[in-house]
């Protein structure tokens, strides 16, 4: 039993109804201020807690945490000191912020600083991503783009169902909430013209995933287990890996996306611990074929976290194009890791492996405008006047994201991002 997951517990600083952060959450970020340079802190209800100064103040003694650790650009250092110590910093936070304990609560001096209103700071990525990579482990987007674009009847690789299938993404081009994207230029083919031509995308699309952090670091040559990996993972973050369909339609074959993708992937900015997400655990699919021993697993390894996409066309209102679920997901990030890893390649500290795009078994739960619109097809009508078929300059993309049971919500804040015409 994890404590600070205690769904009776109260917080003296008011959190609003339907709050991404209430005591239960306390997901951990980089943030600056006007005053304030980066520094790490969490967030609950409208606030977020500084924890550079609950540190330096003697709020965080006996943790054996080391001097200066969140006065840092990134977490990485922080995280790098493992699950069990987050924890513990975790739960101390909680009992900081509990209505019934009046050690900050009381002092309004310290309280006044440490607690910096959330309309007043500006978020940062939260880790340094040394490497990136993308998995494709929803069974109903796979199943609808190889549909849409091989055999409908064989719609699956023959090695889908037996490995996560994946690829090595650009770190680099990972951005924060907020960072608009210019759209991409690059060769596409077009359906009445023998050669390709340059030219910025005409497909823009985004992806709904949901991207794993690691806190761990192994040596070249080790494979983690299943029932190793989540020692190795600190927390989620929503994730919008952008898409130029045309230019992957045309450069995929034989190694897979390029340019396609490497120019954009925006991220939510709190990472939401596994510790807090702990009472959501679900079974997954069923998975058939029975798997390599390697990717066994046991218990709950998928979690129930309900996803929304909205599309903001420029002066208008925000319109809710897609609802899904994490649960959908055929492969599990415990399997993730452990294949990721099972041939040796090491990992890194703050490493993030996205999910793939997550769709569910309905037209409305799709991960994609390219699944959305049917590769374009089948237009989506926002309102009276608008319909996309793919994304627009000026179109803004929103993701969000929350898990809820026993009168607790647990979010993750907006993921979102707008793109920019073409340099």
């Amino acid at each position: 039993m994890i404590k600070a997951n205690d769904p009776k517990l109260k917080s003296w600083v008011e959190v609003p109804t339907q709050s991404d952060f209430p005591i239960q959450n306390l997901p951990f970020g980089i943030f600056k201020t006007k005053y304030l340079s980066p520094v790490a802190g969490v967030a609950i209800g409208n606030h977020v807690l500084d924890l550079v100064y609950l540190h330096e103040h003697g709020y965080l003694d006996g943790l054996g945490l080391p001097p200066g650790i969140f006065n840092q650009k990134y977490l990485n250092d922080f995280i790098a000191l493992g699950r069990k110590k987050s924890r513990d910093v975790r739960e101390r936070i909680s009992e900081l912020l509990r209505h019934d304990n009046d050690e900050l609560r009381d002092n309004v001096a310290a309280r006044e600083i440490a607690l910096v209103p959330i309309s007043e700071i500006q978020m940062l990525m939260p880790v340094r991503v040394p490497n990136y990579t993308d998995f494709y482990s929803s069974e109903e987007h796979a199943t609808n783009v190889g549909s849409m674009f091989r055999d409908p009847k064989n719609a699956l690789l023959p090695n889908w169902k037996h490995l996560p299938v994946g690829y090595h993404g650009r770190a680099s081009s990972i951005v924060v909430s907020g960072t608009s994207i210019h759209r991409p230029k690059g060769q596409i083919k077009l359906p009445d013209l023998e050669q390709p031509v340059f030219s910025a995308s005409r497909k823009m699309d985004f992806e709904l995933e949901v991207a794993f952090i690691a806190c761990g670091e192994t040596k070249l040559g080790k494979s983690i287990s299943t029932a190793e990996a989540e020692n190795h993972i600190i927390g989620f973050v929503l994730f919008n890996d952008w898409s130029a369909r045309d230019i992957q339609q045309w450069e995929y074959v034989p190694l897979g996306p390029f340019l396609g993708k490497n120019f954009g992937s925006t991220i939510s900015p709190w990472i939401v611990t596994l510790d807090a997400l702990e009472p959501f655990r679900v079974d997954g699919p069923e998975q058939n074929p029975e798997v390599l021993p390697y990717l066994k697993y046991s218990g709950a390894k998928n979690f129930d976290i309900a996803l929304e996409v909205l599309l903001q066309p420029e002066g208008g209102d925000p319109v809710t194009i897609s609802r899904s679920n994490f649960k959908y997901m055929y492969w599990n990030v415990n399997q993730q890791l452990a294949h990721h890893t099972v041939n040796g390649c090491n990992i890194q500290v703050g490493d993030m492996y996205a999910s793939g795009t997550i769709s569910g078994p309905s037209p409305g739960s799709y991960g994609s405008l390219l699944e959305l619109t049917w590769n374009g097809s089948r237009p989506l009508q926002l309102n009276d006047h608008i319909q996309r078929s793919f994304i627009e300059d000026g179109d803004t993309l929103i993701l969000r994201g929350h898990a809820e049971r026993n009168g607790v919500r647990i979010g993750f804040g907006l993921c979102t991002g707008k793109i920019l015409p073409a340099l």
